[in-house]
């Protein structure tokens, strides 16, 4: 096993219970002492049982629940750190089905539980715009007509009927990823200009929409797919294309389908796992990052089903 990756028995040898993930949640989301989630003040807090706290002033009891993605949620908090932990170290994700019997909780808690995660996957981590070499591309998600019931054949082929998702992917760096409504030049090149930074050089395929990219704001070279044309010089799109095989077999073998209301968060969390370095960074490092992330994120049953 790689050094920078734990094992399961490792982690609930770290978090046997509720009390130890509670402290180091409380450790990691309050370095600084217990900070009240309305004021985020950190004075005249009284200290209460089974991990309350009470600030004086808002006179608001909260604990370290309050305001994030496990708000309101009873499942144990150690079975919310191992989630966690499924969810970075599963390459092509893991389903509800899966986390269910691993946890010991039902079905409709497990998909809750992991809809509640890709809300945090979607974090913005601080680090601002895309820049250097970005390798622009996109990928089509959606159901093959011929699989489908025979009252719901649309008699469409290739991308018809099928929901866009445009990828950024920096050499060297992070991936952004997003579903887009539509293909045209304005949607798809405004995306691109609030991903990337100016200056930047891009590399596209030959569509459309990335054909006036080269000029004032960027450096753009293109490869030209259908002519067979796959790399040109230090010009290609196949780190981009790496990221979608591994979301594709993840969307089938795992997830078998996905929704287009829920396809943003599916994007997010492959792209989060990807951006928090898979096996280059200790499986500790990961969870950090993704229990940083968990604030603020708090999404409810009914917005998820609406």
């Amino acid at each position: 096993m790689s050094k920078s990756t734990i094992s399961t028995f490792k982690l609930f040898e770290v978090f046997p219970n509720e009390e130890t993930a509670r402290k180091y949640l409380e450790d990691r989301l309050w370095p600084n002492g217990v900070k009240c989630p309305t004021c985020a003040g950190t004075e005249r807090i009284t200290t209460r049982k089974d991990g309350f706290y009470r600030c004086n002033p808002c006179q608001l009891d909260f604990t370290v629940r309050t305001g994030t993605i496990f708000g309101r949620s009873h499942i144990p908090l150690h079975k919310w750190i191992y989630a966690m932990y499924l969810v970075v170290t599963a390459r092509k994700g893991i389903s509800s089905m899966q986390l269910a019997k691993e946890i010991g909780v039902t079905q409709k808690s497990a998909w809750f539980m992991l809809c509640r995660l890709r809300e945090a996957c979607g974090s913005d981590d601080g680090r601002g715009k895309l820049q250097g070499v970005i390798e622009i591309d996109e990928v089509f998600i959606g159901g093959k007509d011929s699989n489908k019931h025979a009252h719901k054949r649309e008699g469409r082929r290739g991308s018809k009927g099928k929901t866009a998702v445009l990828g950024l992917r920096e050499r060297g760096g992070r991936t952004v990823a997003m579903p887009i409504g539509d293909r045209t030049i304005h949607t798809i090149q405004s995306e691109i200009h609030g991903a990337v930074e100016v200056g930047s050089t891009l590399y596209t395929d030959e569509a459309p929409a990335y054909a006036d990219l080269n000029g004032l704001f960027f450096r753009a070279q293109s490869v030209n797919h259908s002519a067979g044309e796959y790399v040109k010089g230090s010009c290609h799109t196949n780190s981009i294309e790496s990221v979608w095989a591994v979301l594709k077999r993840g969307i089938h073998g795992v997830y078998h389908q996905v929704s287009v209301k829920h396809l943003r968060r599916y994007v997010d969390e492959f792209t989060f796992r990807l951006n928090q370095g898979n096996v280059e960074r200790h499986t500790f490092e990961r969870l950090d990052s993704f229990i940083d992330a968990v604030v603020g994120k708090r999404i409810t049953y009914k917005q998820v089903t609406a």
